[in-house]
């Protein structure tokens, strides 16, 4: 049993490769072919602007890799010599801390960013809903959503702005508290414009204004925000009501100075004014800021804060990578665990068949027995057979981190007499879990010394 990924991305592939592998509505088609494959034993596909991934189980590796391609080849109809040198596979350890990072956004081109665990829970429960999960990824992408929820929760990754057009509103939020009431005027119809003005509305600003020398794209862009357009001679009187202003004109000169807002500020009664400067060369005049209750902010301001911010979520992505290292031998060691369940079930499913037994024979003999006595004596025939079983339950949990886990678990086969219980108990995938468990073995105490020198290392970057 093996875990594979194979990854079509931004960072390994460009948008006109990625495009020609996007799934539309027919995602819940091609996750049904893609688990009818040979060798393929379970699959989940997550699918966004930036990523293709096919995540598998299956029974062997060359044979998952091929047949994984062979299914990108022929549902998207596109040979596999024009994708193959794009594709990232990566197994077992490897495709589970893929699946980690990528849930917590270390993966994403925004560091941090919370869309990507949506689209992970989105593209898991439709491939569960599906029938294409089993054992496998039903515990580990839950193991993924859980884990990136609490990566979000216990660090402060998401708190600081990493766009230009964030970061002008998070500056905003600071100066005015909330955007509630708050009148908006945009200068020009450029992109970032258009992005800080999103901003702005998913903020809760409900009132916008465009300016524009071209009328057209004054009032396409304003449109888009049930706003209004405005002629740009009348900038200086729409400075008296506005409370954020956000430029971007592409001119040559400075399209507001410092006297044209001079003379507005007696008007504005003291209400501060909000001045976002994007444009190079700038349409802001710099001595603005001179000015009291006007707060300008530069293309320049605003990058030095995303950088900074930027940094901040790297060291909290820190954080997040020892959280992704115990969950990887959490994980292992659940997979280990796998090995016993048969054995465990067929255990079960003895002792149920040996009570039934019992109580058919009672029943027999002691036909005047009340429906009471019987439910009575059925309660407690099952609780001493809870109680016997308690202890050799708990011993064949603690199988896989023996020495000799296979040969161990023969010996309490044979004990038991569970041979003729085993195979209802028993499948490939939990047969063949064993596949790799010294490498397995190896790899959780190299995650644990990795781990525990990292802490160390954190430690003593805090002590400093």
């Amino acid at each position: 049993m093996h875990i594979l990924v194979t990854s079509l991305n931004y960072k390994s592939t460009p948008v006109e490769i990625r495009e020609k592998f996007t799934f539309q509505e027919d995602m819940e088609q091609a996750l049904s072919r893609l688990r009818q494959s040979k060798s393929i034993l379970e699959c989940v596909m997550v699918s966004t602007c930036n990523r293709t991934e096919l995540y598998i189980v299956a029974d062997q590796l060359h044979t998952g890799r091929y047949y994984t391609k062979l299914f990108l080849q022929e549902w998207f109809d596109v040979p596999k010599e024009d994708f193959s040198h794009y594709l990232q596979v990566r197994e077992d350890e490897h495709a589970i801390e893929h699946l980690f990072r990528v849930a917590c956004g270390l993966d994403s081109m925004v560091l941090g960013e919370t869309q990507i665990l949506g689209q992970v829970r989105q593209s898991f429960d439709m491939a569960r809903e599906q029938g294409t999960t089993g054992t496998i990824f039903n515990h580990l992408f839950k193991e993924a959503v859980t884990l990136a929820k609490r990566a979000h929760s216990e660090t402060a990754i998401g708190e600081n702005a990493v766009s230009v057009s964030y970061a002008a509103v998070e500056l905003g939020k600071q100066i005015f508290g909330g955007f509630q009431d708050k009148k908006v005027l945009v200068m020009g119809a450029g992109k970032m414009s258009e992005l800080t003005a999103k901003h702005l509305t998913s903020s809760g600003v409900s009132d916008i204004t465009v300016m524009n020398r071209t009328k057209e794209k004054a009032e396409e862009l304003a449109a888009k925000f049930s706003g209004k357009s405005e002629d740009i001679q009348r900038l200086n009187t729409s400075l008296e009501t506005s409370d954020i202003l956000i430029s971007s004109t592409g001119s040559k000169d400075y399209v507001l100075r410092k006297e044209d807002v001079r003379r507005q500020l007696k008007k504005r009664k003291g209400r501060p004014l909000f001045l976002v400067d994007i444009a190079v060369p700038r349409d802001l005049d710099p001595e603005l800021a001179e000015l009291d209750n006007v707060y300008l902010y530069d293309i320049d301001d605003l990058q030095g804060i995303v950088n900074a911010n930027l940094e901040e979520r790297r060291r909290e992505a820190e954080n997040i990578e020892l959280m992704i290292e115990e969950a990887l031998v959490s994980f292992s060691q659940w997979l280990d665990t796998l090995g016993v369940v048969p054995v465990i079930t067929a255990l079960r499913s003895k002792a149920a068949a040996v009570q039934e037994q019992t109580m058919e024979s009672l029943e027999r003999k002691l036909s005047s027995m009340t429906d009471r006595e019987k439910k009575l004596i059925r309660k407690h025939m099952k609780s001493i057979i809870n109680q016997m079983l308690r202890d050799p339950v708990t011993a064949l949990k603690e199988i896989p981190e023996e020495e000799n886990p296979e040969e161990l678990l023969g010996y309490m086969t044979k004990v038991f007499g569970l041979d003729p219980y085993m195979d209802e108990a028993d499948s490939p995938l939990t047969h063949d879990i064993q596949i790799n468990k010294a490498e397995r073995e190896w790899s959780i105490e190299r995650r644990r010394t990795e781990l525990a020198a990292r802490q160390e290392k954190l430690v003593r970057t805090l002590i400093r």
